[in-house]
């Protein structure tokens, strides 16, 4: 192939030409459109394979002490601080988020490492009081065996972090099928991977973290394969549900985190300059193709017109290009194939009685094989079924409500259940948004976008959005399983529920 004006990035973060050249998988980027390598995919075999060297790691890194699991973790973190800029780097070069959404993805990765590292002392189980006498129950965690991680192209790094830091620390080894979209920031980390197992020392097993690289059918085998106890897979909704009935029909575990149409409230006691730069970081914020992006503005009669146009001015100026150029605030979009999913939705808006601003291809002369577009916003009516379909793209559904419950029943009137917010500073309308009847959603927002999440908290949301939870809190114990046990210190042999059991007559 000819060679890349991208090849010293990738050089830098450890590829390759053995890696780049000669593979049956095109790898574009989203920047120009053009391929920047072609890499190798794993045959059925390798994933087997990959499946008896998870298995075989997992014998002894389950007995490893959860301390010094945490050790090999913070190695981990240690790396991507010194890596950092260059990986950061080829996020963008990979996925076409702006360079400071990739440093802020690398950044995800060391924080989850802090966090991993703390919770590997903090594996706590619980003492509970018995109602037999000389007895007590206890209840322990243990390593649940080898995980599977597949993760989608608009965060090719984080997600696997959030996962592969919990899971080790756990004690489990963990198989990584990541997007067939961004490979080349997967086969990067794994490079990462191998020094840090290098440094740590014979303790690390072979095949603690392992990577495939491939498409749906490499995916299908981990996904069915009964000796992969846990899967976490981040995609479409669609995909989630083969995942789910396939890991279900085998009685294994899986962590979905799926589709996202996110809603924010503006009320009239809004901030609005609050609201405003909320708005536009959350709705433009990697080309929206996160899944917390802001699509869906509900935006109270009273304020509707003096925050609209705001709006509107704003995205006038969003800086559009490069995403490696330190100035561009908006990317592109990942292919054609996005764009075009773009155009059908403002269409279908239109023919539902919106009114389009923006949405126009954008910078066709300079990058004539990709996907810029300048950002969307379509006034509708009312909540049309293209308002309740995701669509990962720029385009920001604003419609109107004149009291809260409306305003609650819109954001919640949709499959998806991921992420949420309201701007306000009247606290009676921030509780009611936070009470049992208020967002149905994972994660609810006050005076913040939807987007943006710190590690610290559980990661995930309800309904369509597949109910997984990912990173902070107490998700830990998803990639372990639960023992309860009874101990009897006594010589006598009482019966729980008071039952009298005498074989002796």
């Amino acid at each position: 192939m000819t060679q890349s004006p991208y090849r010293p990035l990738l050089e830098a973060v450890g590829l390759d030409a053995h890696m780049l050249e000669g593979g049956d998988l095109p790898v574009v980027t989203p920047i120009d459109g053009s391929i920047i390598a072609n890499v190798a995919s794993a045959a059925p075999d390798d994933v087997a394979a990959a499946i008896d060297t998870a298995e075989a790691a997992f014998q002894s890194w389950r007995t490893m002490p959860a301390p010094r699991r945490g050790e090999w973790v913070r190695l981990l973190g240690n790396e991507l601080r010194r890596e950092k800029e260059n990986l950061a780097r080829l996020v963008t070069l990979d996925c076409g988020k702006i360079l400071q959404e990739g440093l802020g993805e690398v950044q995800e990765m060391i924080d989850i490492c802090d966090f991993a590292v703390g919770l590997s002392r903090q594996l706590y189980g619980r003492v509970i009081a018995s109602e037999r006498p000389g007895h007590k129950m206890l209840e322990n965690w243990h390593p649940l065996g080898p995980v599977a991680v597949i993760s989608a192209f608009n965060f090719p790094v984080a997600v696997w972090s959030w996962n592969a830091a919990l899971a080790i620390v756990c004690g489990n080894p963990v198989i990584w099928k990541p997007s067939d979209k961004t490979p080349l920031t997967a086969l990067a980390v794994q490079r990462i991977c191998e020094r840090v197992s290098a440094e740590f020392g014979e303790d690390a097993p072979d095949g603690l973290c392992q990577t495939i690289i491939g498409d749906a059918d490499i995916a299908k085998i981990l996904v069915a394969s009964p000796r992969i106890p846990l899967v976490s897979a981040t995609g479409s909704t669609r995909m989630g549900r083969q995942v789910a009935r396939t890991v279900a029909d085998r009685f294994g575990k899986s962590i979905l985190e799926l589709g996202g149409n996110n809603a924010m409230i503006v009320t009239p006691s809004a901030d609005l300059d609050l609201a405003l730069r909320a708005i536009v970081f959350s709705a433009v914020g990697t080309a929206g193709q996160r899944c917390t992006s802001l699509r869906r503005l509900i935006v109270h009669d009273d304020i509707y017109e003096t925050l609209v146009p705001r709006i509107k001015d704003a995205y006038r100026n969003v800086k559009i290009g490069s995403p490696l150029d330190g100035k561009t605030l908006l990317g592109p979009l990942y292919d054609k194939q996005a764009f075009e999913a773009m155009q059908a939705a403002l269409q279908q808006a239109r023919e539902d009685g919106g009114v389009v601003t923006g949405g126009s291809p954008a910078l066709t002369d300079e990058y004539s094989d990709a996907a810029y577009v300048t950002p969307a916003i379509a006034e509708m009516p009312a909540q049309t079924d293209i308002v309740r379909t995701e669509t990962f793209a720029p385009i920001l559904y604003i419609m109107r409500y004149s009291e809260l419950g409306e305003a609650i029943a819109i954001q919640n009137g949709v499959p998806q259940g991921l992420s949420s917010a309201i701007i306000s500073s009247d606290m009676r309308e921030t509780e009611a948004f936070l009470a049992a009847s208020g967002s149905d959603c994972g994660i609810a927002n006050v005076n913040i976008g939807p987007s943006g999440a710190e590690i610290g908290g559980a990661f995930g949301g309800e309904k369509e959005t597949g109910g997984g939870r990912e990173s902070g809190s107490d998700a830990w114990k998803g990639y372990m399983r639960r023992q309860t046990t009874t101990i009897n210190y006594m010589a006598e042999l009482p019966l729980a529920q008071g039952i009298t059991f005498d074989p002796a007559g």
